[in-house]
């Protein structure tokens, strides 16, 4: 029979060979990969946003809790941008034509983000955002919170004043171009440069939203 030394020196050895064995396992079991995204840079790890508060075109407020469950492709702009924000908002339509036939709990979003408070009502950028696609969101803020907001996703915009002759209303506003991207928390997982590729972003929003 054991006696009581012998048994304690057992048990011991035995919790030592069994956490030598877990050890091992974690060391060959690599870490899943990440998803290889065409579009989306994504970043080694989400980054948590500071709160926000915006105001959406249908009245209500949106704030990151309104995210919750989807990944969101945010593009800052204003509605009398000449160019880049039609043609982006065009682009990211394709896109979306491409996952409507995912489940509508989980279907990636657009967030169009008005930076013009001053001439961007709420029903203004809801309208203008609908008219690329229907299920686009729209929101905006006042200036201290939209410079914040943006600032949170490493995008910059900036009022230029109109040429001289020209009405103080015509002034225009420099922005990003470039697509932050919200993973299903509302944290900062990535970005889309352009030129943009409306098939590749929606093959990486279908991959995102499938795989995480």
């Amino acid at each position: 029979m054991f006696n009581r030394t012998t048994l304690v020196i057992l048990v011991l050895a035995l919790a030592g060979g069994l956490g030598l064995l877990a050890a091992q396992k974690l060391l060959s079991d690599p870490a899943p990969a990440a998803p290889q995204t065409r579009a989306v840079t994504l970043f080694p790890q989400p980054r948590a946003l500071p709160p926000f508060l915006l105001q959406q075109s249908d009245g209500t407020q949106l704030v990151p809790g309104e995210l919750h469950g989807h990944w969101t492709v945010v593009f800052i702009g204003f509605t009398h941008c000449p160019d880049v924000c039609p043609t982006t908002l065009a682009e990211l339509a394709r896109a979306q034509a491409q996952w409507e036939d995912l489940p509508e709990a989980v279907r990636p979003r657009v967030l169009f983000v008005s930076v013009d408070p001053e001439r961007d009502s709420p029903d203004r950028i809801g309208e203008y955002a609908a008219a690329f696609h229907r299920d686009s969101l729209a929101a905006t803020a006042d200036v201290p919170a939209l410079e914040a907001f943006a600032r949170s996703l490493s995008l910059v915009f900036m009022k230029v004043p109109p040429p001289d002759g020209y009405p103080e209303d015509q002034y225009s506003i420099d922005h990003s171009a470039a697509l932050a991207v919200l993973d299903p928390q509302a944290r900062m997982a990535g970005v889309i440069q352009p030129p943009f590729d409306p098939e590749a972003i929606a093959a990486d929003l279908r991959l995102l939203t499938e795989t995480r």
